[in-house]
């Protein structure tokens, strides 16, 4: 299943996001931080309870609201950061856009691009994932898009190495 299709700049000008799959696995992330926080809390209430403090077990269920809220909160925000991942492919240069606080569209010339890789770690594989990145020859660049279904981060590598050599070759 590749990402949706949405239109962003104009009719013409189609943007793909990340696969649904990439929410579901930053949600997964969240809600195994926030476990190992609330456990953390309640070990360390219940070690204050044992050992004679009068007030650690009100403390203890106003850290474990914490944990609860900033949870949620982090779920919020990695929702929203896996929305705004967006690409667009055009004739000359590929559109790479993201951020929620700050905004960011990267241009990169498919002429410019030296290599493309498709990496997956442990917790990309078990959701199927997987993210497209792109050298350049830039001294820095951190071209990248991450959620993608295997087949298309193939589809999307193949074709940027073929404009990549086609466009390089021109110049």
């Amino acid at each position: 299943m590749t990402g949706s299709v949405k239109t962003v700049m104009g009719p013409e000008e189609t943007w793909r996001h990340p696969s649904p799959r990439l929410s579901a696995m930053r949600r997964a992330e969240v809600v195994g931080a926030s476990a190992v926080l609330a456990v953390l809390v309640v070990i360390g209430s219940a070690a204050g309870a044992l050992s004679g403090a009068g007030r650690a077990l009100p403390v203890g269920a106003l850290g474990l609201v914490a944990v609860v809220v900033a949870g949620l909160a982090g779920d919020r925000f990695a929702q929203r950061r896996v929305r705004a991942w967006a690409y667009h492919e055009r004739d000359d240069d590929l559109l790479v856009q993201r951020g929620v606080l700050i905004t960011r569209l990267s241009v990169v010339p498919y002429g410019r691009m030296q290599f493309i890789d498709v990496v997956a770690g442990p917790i990309e594989r078990s959701f199927g994932l997987a993210t497209v990145r792109m050298h350049t020859a830039a001294a820095f660049s951190d071209a990248r898009i991450p959620g993608l279904s295997h087949e298309e981060a193939a589809r999307l590598r193949d074709r940027l190495a073929e404009l990549g050599e086609a466009k390089a070759a021109g110049l």
